[in-house]
Parts: structure tokens; C-alpha cells; sequence
């Protein structure tokens, strides 16, 4: 695709090392309170996203990837699956921590810290069932913010979903997100919106879950 000089484009090749840098502050800007909640430590995130950027079936694997170029510079980029594999790409990142405490980049410590705070941030996200399109992440850098890249990546996402033969297409976003209005101007609407105590203590907002019917 290429409208506006934008192309949108699989994270394909050497798409995946040039940019894979650039991943993890695009993936944190989606939800940085969220993500703090998580991991405490940045860095700790930074590393997770870069090998799981790198490692393909995991949660935020460049296989299911599309990046936004212009000129051969990221604008941004979206993840998305089909709704089912969300919780196996979870499980799938257990091996990739397993090579962090290796390398001395985790301490088994924050190991048990972040799957037990991932397990009280789990409530936030509603069942997503087969036949949805679940997009878990999409970002724009903020230089290329108003310039229509969100636009095209999610028209994209959903000819790509209508290709493919799904029903709904969903996504979770804070609630307290600004994309939520954009969100709505496509036609998605909120579906559910869940609380986790504990999350909430430290700050994580509401999350809603919105989608809409493909036809």
C-alpha cells in the first residue's frame, strides 16, 4: 500500500533488524502506566520487546508485524494475530526470559515480580475468541502523528482481516488513551470495559475492549 508516500509494508527480511531498535519505544508508548505496572524497570522492557521483535510467535514478534515507511524511515507500526493466539504468544515468551537471566539482563527475582503482576494485569483483558482479528499493538511516532500514518495501518489491518475471512475485529486501549476518539471515528466501539484492583492501585486505568463487525 502507498498513499501520501507511505508505504505499509510486512516486517519482513532485513525490515526486522533495520528498525528492531525502534520497537520498544513505540510498543511503550501504547500504554507506558501499564507497562511500568509490569516490568518497574524500562530497560527490562526494552530487552524483553527486542528479543521477542526477533522471535517469531511471540507477543511482539515482527511475524505479525506491518511497518508505516516514508523515505525509508519507520512512522510505525502494528501488531496483530488472530484473537486465540494471544495467550499462547504469552507462553511463548517463557524461553526468551529464561535467555534474559542468562545473559544477566533479568534476576530471577524480577522473573517472579512480573509474572505475578502480569497475572493480576490478566483481568484487564477480556476472552478473545477465534474468529476475531485482535490487534495487540499500534503505535505512530510522535514527528508523524497527524499525518493519516494510524489511518492507513488500521485500514490496512482491516482489509487484511476481511481477506482472511474474519468476523470482528477487536483491539484493547487504556481508557484514559487518546486514541480511544480515533478509535471510534473508524466505527469500533467499546465492548467491555474491565478494572483490576491491583493495577489500579498503582495507576493503570480502565481498559476498554472495542471492536466492530467486518462484513
Amino acid at each position: 500500500m502507498n498513499k501520501e508516500n507511505i508505504d505499509i509494508i510486512k516486517a519482513e527480511g532485513e525490515l526486522i533488524e533495520l528498525h528492531a531498535d525502534e520497537i520498544p519505544e513505540l510498543a511503550w508508548s501504547t500504554g507506558p502506566v501499564s507497562y511500568e505496572y509490569h516490568m518497574k524497570r524500562r530497560s527490562l522492557f526494552d530487552a524483553s520487546v527486542q528479543r521477542s521483535w526477533r522471535t517469531p510467535g511471540t507477543l511482539f514478534s515482527a511475524d505479525s508485524a506491518i511497518l508505516s515507511i516514508r523515505e525509508g524511515k519507520l512512522l510505525g507500526v502494528a501488531i496483530a494475530f488472530n484473537g486465540t493466539e494471544f495467550k499462547e504468544r504469552v507462553a511463548a515468551l517463557g524461553p526468551l526470559w529464561e535467555e534474559m537471566l542468562k545473559a544477566e539482563e533479568v534476576t530471577a527475582e524480577e522473573i517472579v515480580g512480573v509474572a505475578e503482576r502480569s497475572k493480576l494485569a490478566s483481568w484487564l483483558n477480556p476472552v478473545i475468541y477465534s474468529n476475531t482479528f485482535y490487534v495487540h499493538a499500534i503505535a505512530v511516532k510522535p514527528e508523524a502523528r497527524g499525518q493519516r500514518v494510524g489511518y492507513l495501518m488500521m485500514e490496512y489491518l482491516f482489509e487484511e482481516a476481511k481477506e482472511l475471512g474474519y468476523q470482528e475485529f477487536q483491539l484493547d486501549v487504556l481508557s484514559d488513551n487518546p486514541a480511544v476518539g480515533f478509535y471510534r471515528s473508524l466505527g469500533l466501539e467499546v465492548l467491555a470495559e474491565t478494572k483490576a484492583p491491583k493495577p489500579a492501585e498503582f495507576g493503570v486505568p480502565i481498559e476498554f475492549r472495542m471492536g466492530k463487525l467486518l462484513n
